[in-house]
């Protein structure tokens, strides 16, 4: 047999059903219903549901069926007009039969079951503390240790060790007791830590602000749960805020139905498990605007304490410090506002109820089943949280949202001294603030020192010029000699040790050499002197044997050059002078056509 398709809606006064049967023979079909049972049955299809309302056959029942859309719409009257059958969009719950509905051992004590009885009604206190569980060592066989969904497995990661490895982050998580586990996640946590990837986010914050606009789904659905609360005063009209689509009932249809023998502990974690699955998946929602990427299934297992390292928490405190660590820690956006902004859309899904809560679960459960290594968690958590969601009792979600609701979280709560980075940095950030000031003010006084530099600098040129001129004439030459002693003194003054080859030149001078002769040849002044006959020899000769770039020892008298430089740099241009012991002539030639200066030698010939 084939479970259809189908949908469930109410009025005050019936109870409408609608079947989807395509290829059926709509002549052949039969309907049953009585009491919370109903029953139907057209070839190749069957459905039976369980109702959480009591109908009646009274004459007002009908049928009709739409052969275009190949549907069955049922019209079942109420055996009590105006009442609210709750739970109608749960269809794993409406499609458990009647004798499997109660969780209770076939076999129980008489007196205890009052006690249960109670023990369920009560209020439940959501911020009592509570003693982790112990197992008990003395037996010489390893302990393995429960996880999952009311910590009901064991044993898994011994058989998928290679699957889960990376799923979690906990390793051997089956000999693993939840106190070293979450010693483990708290010291993974603090290394993780990056104070500068924080503080990047808290200052450069345009991309958290952009996401932190974001609404999603819930945020309309919450307006308009308010509005009508606020119409009717009664809370049945809000279910219909949250609609189901197709393929989300199709997921329901295909979940086997189970239940769950959970003591009052295994309820506890079980409702704050579910808040740090909650809280994960707001965040991945908000951040991807409601995309899915492949990122989306690591976020969500990354950010969720009870899924990456499967915690096990003891009250909601510690359920928003924990995400509140893992958000700093590990995604792109590390930022506490998307932790406050998680944490109140995680109050708006709880304040929707049931319907909304199943909603976001399906969302997770086919995220993870479309990424390779996730799905596990879905035999894990997930399947278990859908099915076990849809017989939860409202009420307690409302005591959760409400409990969740007065729980406080502030940035000293989270353990990275986050105040204090932040006063820091923002200590740094008014200093560079006041140096940039003060820069701001000495560069509005430059332009005033600037007019008098280029003044001076004018005036220098003007000045400059002047002399240029001025050197053109032959009566200037004692100016000239000036100018030309004061290049040779400050090429002087740059050179270091008086290194002098085998021949008597100065070695590793030769730059310096010819930016002091093309300087003394642009202020030499053209030969009128009778000697030029023999300059003009000399200077041939010399010329082929002297050449300061490529053989500075050629030389024939290296050692009057140096000592010519160490008495006077820069005789007269083109004059030829005697010195005072007599032994020699010194001479210097301007070459127009080579740059350079060459030098005599002396005449040690003559007298």
């Amino acid at each position: 047999m084939i479970t259809p398709a189908f949908e469930l809606t109410q009025d005050p006064d019936f109870l409408t059903i609608v079947i989807k049967v395509p290829y059926a023979r709509a002549s052949e079909f039969d309907v049953y219903f009585e009491g919370e049972d109903f029953k139907f049955y057209a070839k190749p299809y069957f459905l039976r549901l369980t109702l959480p309302g009591r109908i009646v056959e009274d004459g007002r029942e009908k049928a009709s069926y739409n052969t275009d859309k190949g549907t069955f719409t049922i019209w079942l009257p109420k055996e009590i007009p105006g009442q609210y059958f709750e739970g109608l969009d749960m269809l794993t719950s409406l499609l458990t039969p009647k004798k499997s509905r109660s969780a209770k051992p076939l076999v129980e004590e008489i007196a205890a079951s009052a006690e249960l009885s109670e023990e369920e009604e009560e209020e439940f206190d959501w911020e009592i503390e509570q003693t982790p569980y112990k197992d008990s060592a003395e037996n010489g066989l390893p302990l393995q240790y429960c996880y999952g969904f009311g910590n009901l497995r064991s044993g898994v990661f011994q058989r998928l060790q290679d699957e889960l490895s990376d799923v979690i982050d906990i390793k051997d998580p089956d000999q693993t007791p939840v106190d070293e586990r979450r010693r483990k996640r708290l010291a993974a946590e603090a290394a993780k830590f990056e104070p500068d990837h924080y503080l990047a986010d808290f200052f450069e914050d345009e991309a958290v602000q952009h996401v932190l606009k974001y609404k999603p789904w819930w945020v309309d659905a919450h307006k308009e749960m308010t509005a009508l609360k606020g119409e009717s005063h009664q809370d049945q009209d809000t279910h219909t805020v949250v609609v189901f689509s197709e393929e989300e009932r199709e997921q329901l249809r295909k979940f086997t139905n189970k239940s769950y023998l959970l003591d009052k502990r295994s309820r506890h974690h079980v409702y704050l498990g579910l808040i740090d699955v909650l809280l994960a998946y707001c965040y991945e929602i908000r951040v991807n605007e409601g995309d899915k990427n492949v990122e989306s299934s690591w976020n969500i297992r990354k950010l969720s304490a009870t899924l990456c390292w499967l915690e096990s928490f003891t009250n909601i405190h510690d359920v928003l410090v924990s995400f509140g660590r893992r958000v700093l820690c590990y995604p792109l956006y590390r930022h506490f506002g998307l932790v406050t902004r998680a944490f109140s859309d995680t109050v708006m899904i709880l304040q929707l109820g049931k319907a909304a809560v199943l909603k976001c679960l399906l969302d997770i459960h086919k995220i993870f089943m479309e990424n390779d290594p996730a799905y596990i968690l879905n035999d894990l958590f997930i399947t278990d949280y859908c099915i076990w969601i849809q017989k939860a009792k409202s009420k307690k979600l409302a005591a959760l949202s409400e409990s969740l609701q007065k729980t406080t979280l502030t940035k000293s709560h989270i353990g990275f001294e986050l105040e204090e980075l932040e006063a820091a940095a923002l200590l740094v950030q008014e200093e560079e603030s006041m140096l940039k000031a003060a820069g701001g003010v000495s560069r509005q006084q430059l332009p005033s020192s600037e007019s008098e530099m280029s003044d001076s600098e004018e005036s220098s040129s003007t000045s400059s010029e002047t002399e240029g001129s001025d050197s053109d004439e032959p009566e200037s030459s004692t100016s000239e000699d000036g100018e030309i002693n004061s290049v040779q003194d400050t090429l002087q003054e740059e050179r270091t040790a008086p290194l002098i080859d085998c021949n008597g030149l100065r070695q590793g001078t030769n730059t310096s050499t010819f930016e002091v002769s093309d300087e003394k040849s642009k202020l030499s002044l053209p030969s009128t002197t009778p000697s030029g006959k023999l300059i003009a020899e000399l200077e041939k000769q010399m010329h082929a044997a002297i050449r300061l770039s490529e053989q500075p020892e050629g030389s024939a008298t290296p050692g009057c050059i140096l000592q010519e430089q160490d008495k006077n740099r820069v005789s007269e241009p083109d004059r030829l002078s005697e010195d005072t012991d007599g032994k020699g002539n010194y001479l210097e030639v301007s070459s127009k056509t080579n740059p350079l200066l060459f030098l005599c030698g002396i005449n040690e010939d003559e007298d």
